[in-house]
């Protein structure tokens, strides 16, 4: 789901490279009509070289073509310098106007505030009914009917873009069976949402200990490691 506004940015960077290639033809064809035969000092090449506009490929084709059209065009008239200053001006502002639409901007950084505020919007979204989580178990396919109980700390940050929350609930009517529960999260739309969830501690009961919550899994460098 998050790679969508990178789709859409690609695609109007590619708008933006089209109509800049159109226009350069365009004004290309203008100054190749002008027909001066004779020789003139290149105005167009130092300009171009100090603006660095030649690090963008699609500047950096055109700006070539340019130059070697200053060259061509030789004359004494002043319209026609004011002319290539003119189009080398158009060529620094439109490389600026290009590179700003291709950079994208740096991720956004959540919290352990934002993480535990998304935790909180979900678990109510999950409980709005009746109070409970109606879910199913991600392994033993059981039906669960779960109350929260609370999120742990830490909530952490796995990689980039993906979060996670460990929580508590306990069975509908048995406070002492406790399912611990984690969820993973990553933004959509600059906003933190529960892409994954799996139990992670079952509640088990012993004579001598009672109920305790008996782990599925652990974690080695953030990646889950089955215990059985």
């Amino acid at each position: 789901m998050a790679a969508r506004p990178r789709l859409k940015k690609r695609s109007k960077s590619m708008a933006a490279k089209l109509l800049l290639k159109s226009r350069l033809q365009t004004t290309l064809s203008m100054v190749a009509r002008l027909h001066l035969k004779r020789r003139r000092t290149n105005m167009v090449a130092p300009l171009l070289q100090k603006s660095r506009i030649t690090n963008n490929p699609i500047i950096s084709q055109y700006s070539k073509k340019m130059t070697s059209t200053a060259h061509r065009v030789g004359s004494r008239s002043t319209a026609s310098g004011w002319c290539c200053w003119l189009v080398s001006a158009c060529l620094i502002l439109l490389s600026g106007t290009l590179a700003a639409e291709t950079i994208d901007p740096p991720p956004t950084q959540f919290y352990v505030d934002d993480i535990k505020a998304a935790m909180a919007k979900h678990v109510q979204s999950l409980t709005v009914q009746d109070g409970y989580w109606h879910t199913v178990d991600d392994e033993t396919l059981d039906a669960l009917v779960l109350r929260f109980i609370q999120v742990h700390d830490p909530v952490r940050q796995i990689n980039q873009g993906v979060y996670f929350a460990c929580t508590d609930f306990h069975e509908q009517g048995n406070d002492e069976k406790i399912y611990d529960m984690d969820f993973w999260l990553a933004p959509v739309d600059g906003v933190l949402k529960v892409f994954q969830t799996k139990v992670h501690k079952e509640p088990r009961h012993t004579l001598l200990y009672g109920w305790y919550k008996h782990p599925r899994y652990t974690f080695v460098n953030d990646e889950i490691e089955y215990l059985y």
